[in-house]
């Protein structure tokens, strides 16, 4: 069985987040437990598996994605890299202008390919409830201020919070026991761009250790939470986020009321067998 790793959210190898892929020739998926010893012994932040569904329905194809720990409902770096792997492979020939659909916990996804090679993803809007910032939080950071606090619904479940500058977010030292101590969430740490002149609006770190992730890359789905954050503070529904980890990644969002565009390019840089 092919299984391939893609950087995603990058357009260059070593740089965005890679994400497994498995395309699976059956027309269901293996047991849980194979899905999941697959997705550890792979052991990045996410694993994603398809398959192909019956022609006429609402999804071309069943999407699922595991970390080396659980399987998680919505992951937008994986996604973007099945995409780009459907579509260099020529398994979206005949969908409409490349676009495919996939069929995942959180709904109906749905990618398509750009003339510039990038992918676009049309994902949930996450809906934002302003909660108490938790005890400790602040101090688990590395002893940061929290502007604000976030509840980012059902698909994401994590916890968005804002911080007092770029720079805070990009100092940020996290100490993970004390994150999972004190939540049961991930935490997504935002601010807006110092200096917007150089391609992003606002910056974020996503931090998921309760998901054995520490540091996740680049966070597709965080952005669904992300867009409609920033959105009504800067005044436009179109923006560039940067997720300013170490590998480093541009999302471009685009928000469209209940629905939320991302788009990225993606890179494939393994390409290999899977013998078990």
């Amino acid at each position: 069985m092919r299984i391939r790793i893609v950087d995603a959210f990058t357009d260059r190898p070593f740089a965005g987040n890679p994400a497994g892929f498995l395309l699976l020739d059956s027309g269901t998926f293996p047991d849980d437990a194979w899905l999941q010893q697959v997705a550890a012994e792979v052991n990045l932040s996410e694993t994603a598996f398809a398959h192909p569904l019956p022609a006429g329905g609402d999804a071309d194809w069943a999407l699922r994605w595991f970390t080396p720990t659980g399987e998680v409902a919505m992951c937008g770096h994986a996604t973007l890299a099945t995409a780009h792997v459907l579509h260099t492979t020529g398994a979206t020939t005949g969908t409409p202008t490349g676009a495919v659909r996939f069929s995942a916990l959180c709904g109906i996804l749905t990618a398509t390919a750009q003339d510039d090679g990038t992918f676009t993803l049309d994902f949930p809007t996450a809906p934002l409830t302003a909660v108490p910032v938790p005890d400790g939080i602040g101090e688990a950071l590395g002893g940061v201020k929290i502007l604000s606090a976030h509840d980012t619904g059902p698909h994401i479940g994590d916890l968005l919070v804002e911080l007092a500058d770029e720079q805070t977010v990009r100092a940020l030292t996290p100490d993970f026991p004390g994150l999972v101590a004190h939540s049961e969430r991930g935490i997504i740490a935002t601010a807006a761009a110092e200096d917007p002149s150089r391609g992003y609006d606002f910056v974020s770190r996503c931090f998921f250790p309760q998901l054995g992730i520490d540091e996740d890359p680049v966070t597709g789905s965080a952005h669904t939470a992300l867009a409609p954050y920033w959105s009504p503070r800067l005044g436009r529904d179109e923006l560039t986020g940067l997720q300013a980890s170490a590998r480093s990644g541009l999302v471009a969002t685009s928000l469209r009321g209940a629905r939320t565009l991302l788009t990225g390019g993606a890179v494939t840089v393994i390409d290999g067998e899977l013998l078990a």
